[in-house]
């Protein structure tokens, strides 16, 4: 039912392919739920923990209401991303109040539709990057929701961050001895990827690096990939321009909430 739908269900299949159906043992807790007519899957969510991240699948507000009905009384959402209907569905279903939500679009590019961008110079991330590293992570999410990791969670934002560059998944882009851009690999699996935390230092803007580095990791990741997304905030016009200019084309509309 997802590989459908590869596009609009990229993170939900990386966060199946990585993790599995069933936690393990040494896994963070976590569990998909299903909507079964006929034996055949029709809806699915994510839920981390008890809700610290819910992700339904990009399928019927309706099927994906119905798993929720479920859900109520066991799983209290903290936060949920995914389409914007299905997203509602469960606000609705939850009873929940946001206390912050984001409009988005999801881009999405495939091999054929990439421009000419590129810049060998991007590198994964090591562990002697951290120190300059996890600031600009914490930059990136203050600018995108307005709340500092480093202040609600500072072991827990260093441990994810730290994580991240030790399964390969953080690039960077350095300039004289200080790291000027960063993006992750946010959800990778044989379908695809999503790329997120793509973020800029302030004082180095405007000089084509966002372009000319999404640019590259796109192409190297396609070497191997048939697909990768983005989502974009509606209100981040410049970047919607840059994903554009790439080559990435806008897909359907995206909400990020926190409760």
């Amino acid at each position: 039912m997802l590989a459908r739908d590869t596009t609009h269900n990229m993170y939900l299949l990386g966060l199946m392919e990585e993790f599995g159906v069933v936690c393990g043992p040494k896994r963070a807790p976590f569990t998909f739920f299903g909507r079964f007519f006929d034996e055949e899957l029709t809806a699915a969510v994510f839920v981390g923990g008890t809700g610290g991240l819910v992700v339904p699948s990009a399928s019927s507000p309706i099927h994906i209401g119905d798993i929720a009905k479920k859900l109520v009384g066991q799983v209290t959402p903290q936060s949920i991303i995914g389409e914007q209907s299905v997203v509602d569905a469960l606000v609705r279903h939850f009873a929940v109040s946001p206390t912050f939500q984001k409009s988005q679009k999801l881009f999405s590019v495939s091999p054929n539709d990439l421009g000419p961008f590129t810049n060998p110079l991007l590198r994964l991330a090591t562990d002697a990057d951290l120190g300059q590293l996890i600031p600009m992570a914490s930059a990136c999410v203050k600018e995108m929701v307005k709340r500092d990791p480093l202040v609600e969670d500072p072991t827990g934002f260093e441990l994810r961050v730290t994580q991240r560059v030790r399964s390969h998944r953080t690039y960077v882009l350095e300039e004289k001895g200080r790291l000027v851009f960063k993006l992750d690999v946010g959800s990778r699996s044989q379908f695809g990827a999503e790329l997120e935390g793509l973020y800029t230092a302030p004082e180095h803007r405007h000089r084509g690096h966002a372009t000319l580095c999404l640019g590259q990791i796109s192409r190297f990741l396609m070497s191997s990939l048939p697909r990768l997304t983005v989502r974009v905030d509606d209100e981040a016009t410049h970047f919607a321009d840059i994903a554009r200019k790439v080559g990435y084309l806008q897909g359907r509309a995206q909400k990020l909430i926190w409760v």
